[in-house]
């Protein structure tokens, strides 16, 4: 026998608490009521198994959208309905954007709003059970944590559609990688796909990358060339790091968003292109916006959606998972054993605050992977600010480094030495230290690097 789905139903407006209570208890669904925000917060609380939550957007005290935004943090995988009058219609689109499942408008229609649930359930029962958000994809690591459950969701939701998307983040975060993923679970993933770094690009050669150019339209300019736009055409083009373009470029940008139409450096004939564009950006463009550095109508044609990567910090439930899949994937790419994180090293990694993100915490790892003893990374290992100092000073060391600190440290420049061949520079990357302070370091510990090559 089926169990009977059960609703959340939230309405400053007893009639129609009393009216949805009917039509869907009439449906075989069991529900729960609620009079406000609050009310309903203690009710997700108390019960374990709620199936949907439909709920009024305008109401006294928290609105619909407040609520919405409060049990995201919590509950990231509950489907919510939003009822909604004419005016509040933009509200309901904007929380679509959020991660709502639908809206209605009121007054409702009593069978469209069952069909709405039925649908909404068996696509849930569909996607429900093992494997349904898989724990890595495409080399990507979606993670445990709550945030990261809603932006999986919310990258599914997106896929599908035709919008532009903006993807918002810190340095490291993985934009390219969620960007990745939109694009190869889309309509267009058999299409091309094009990825350009508007942050490493000079001004000049952007536009003709983006744009093409024909030839003898500039000073070296020796034969005709197609830009990444028109490459992209029928599939996706993104832009990455899209705050650091220029006035003109923004311009010439908004331009071909407008009219999806390009026109070659040098050319009169206007091309049209259809292709998708997903851009991503570490920089607070609302500030931007008010600074005036970067163009406000151009920010709007971009966020079609939002999308926004929480910092590693705010996710450290996620740091061993994530820690253990790049050892692992360092040991497989060199033909080593499996490599072991102790449980002392976890705990430092998850106690550091990552300002470099995911990126940060895969070099370290890599590094320490290079640099441990007997298969196993230990937190003096570590080649990260602060936390190697401290394991050095803390950490229960062999009992051979437990007093020589400068023997530890002979011994890590030598295994970076051996790594890189003798090579110096690279050593000095691999340690996180400048060339000057690894030449110090060979002079200080005699160390010939030459017996490394």
């Amino acid at each position: 026998m089926t169990t009977a789905h059960k609703i959340l139903i939230v309405d400053d407006d007893p009639s129609i608490l009393e009216v949805l209570d009917a039509r869907l208890s009439a449906s075989n669904f069991k529900v729960l009521k609620a009079r406000d925000a609050a009310g309903a917060e203690q009710i997700l609380k108390a019960q374990k198994g709620i199936d949907l939550l439909v709920s009024d957007i305008k109401m006294p005290g928290k609105s619909g959208m407040e609520l919405f935004t409060d049990i995201r943090k919590s509950l990231p995988d509950l489907p919510v309905i939003f009822l909604t009058a004419y005016g509040t219609i933009p509200d309901a689109v904007d929380a679509i954007k959020l991660g709502a499942t639908d809206y209605i408008s009121k007054p409702f229609d009593g069978l469209e709003l069952i069909k709405k649930i039925n649908s909404m359930m068996a696509s849930t029962q569909a996607g429900s059970g093992a494997g349904s958000m898989p724990p890595f994809e495409a080399g990507f690591y979606w993670g445990k944590s709550a945030a990261m459950k809603h932006l999986y969701s919310m990258v599914k939701k997106v896929a599908d559609t035709q919008v532009n998307v903006l993807i918002l983040g810190e340095s490291g975060v993985g934009k390219e990688r969620i960007a990745g993923c939109i694009h190869k679970n889309s309509p267009r993933r058999k299409q091309p796909y094009m990825v350009v770094d508007c942050g490493s690009t000079p001004a000049g050669i952007l536009e003709s990358e983006l744009f093409g150019h024909l030839k003898g339209a500039f000073t070296h300019a020796v034969k005709d060339k197609v830009g990444l736009i028109q490459v992209a055409d029928t599939g996706t083009l993104f832009l990455d790091e899209i705050g650091n373009i220029s006035h003109d470029m923004q311009c010439r940008l908004l331009r071909f968003l407008e009219d999806k139409k390009i026109r070659q450096v040098g050319a009169v004939k206007e091309t049209s292109v259809n292709c998708r564009v997903i851009a991503a950006t570490n920089a607070d463009l609302s500030q931007a916006i008010e600074e005036g550095s970067f163009r406000q109508d151009l920010y709007y044609r971009l966020k079609g959606l939002t999308l926004t990567i929480p910092p590693l910090r705010d996710r450290k439930e996620d740091i061993s998972a994530l820690a253990n899949f790049f050892a692992d994937s360092y040991a497989q790419a060199h033909g080593l054993d499996r490599l072991r994180i102790s449980d002392a090293t976890v705990k430092v990694l998850e106690e550091h605050t990552w300002p470099g993100n995911v990126r940060e915490l895969k070099n370290t790892i890599e590094a320490g992977a290079i640099l441990c003893r007997d298969q196993v990374i230990e937190p003096w290992d570590l080649q990260v600010e602060g936390i190697r100092e401290n394991a050095v000073l803390t950490a229960d060391l062999p009992e051979s480094q437990a007093f020589s600190i400068e023997q530890s440290e002979k011994d890590t420049i030598i295994r970076a030495l051996k790594k890189t061949r003798g090579v110096q520079k690279n050593a000095a990357d691999l340690l996180g230290i400048s060339k000057r302070a690894m030449h110090y370091k060979v002079r200080k510990y005699d160390i010939d690097p030459i017996q490394y090559k």
